[in-house]
């Protein structure tokens, strides 16, 4: 990946946060966290990462922030440098839950090791 790309995901990543925070007002988003951001080649579009403390308000976090995406592209294109401001597709960060997943199962196997050798 070019060093363009590399600098812009990394500066819609923390416009996008901010503007998650100071500008949206719906109250579903503003405790999104936004993991990343990967931006095609071509610029066209921009796949953007979140997770959200509650995983129960999931889908309605996906909507409510699809439905902001031509706002937030609106706000993006005024504090990033870039001819053609790409088209913004939220996708719900599965490598944190997964993480989460597999950290438990290891705390188990742990949990049943101390119970064998204790016994």
């Amino acid at each position: 990946m070019n060093v363009k790309i590399e600098r812009l995901n990394s500066q819609f990543e923390k416009e996008i946060s901010m503007i998650l925070q100071t500008e949206v007002k719906d109250s579903d988003i503003k405790f999104v966290t936004i993991t990343g951001c990967e931006i095609t080649s071509d610029l066209s579009f921009c796949k953007v990462y979140f997770t959200v403390l509650d995983d129960d308000k999931k889908e309605r976090v996906i909507e409510s922030l699809n439905k902001a995406a031509s706002f937030i592209r609106g706000q993006l294109s005024q504090r990033v440098e870039i001819r053609h401001t790409p088209e913004l597709k939220f996708i719900y960060d599965e490598s944190i839950a997964y993480g989460n997943h597999i950290e438990k199962l290891i705390q188990k196997v742990h949990e049943k090791e101390e119970t064998d050798f204790n016994n």
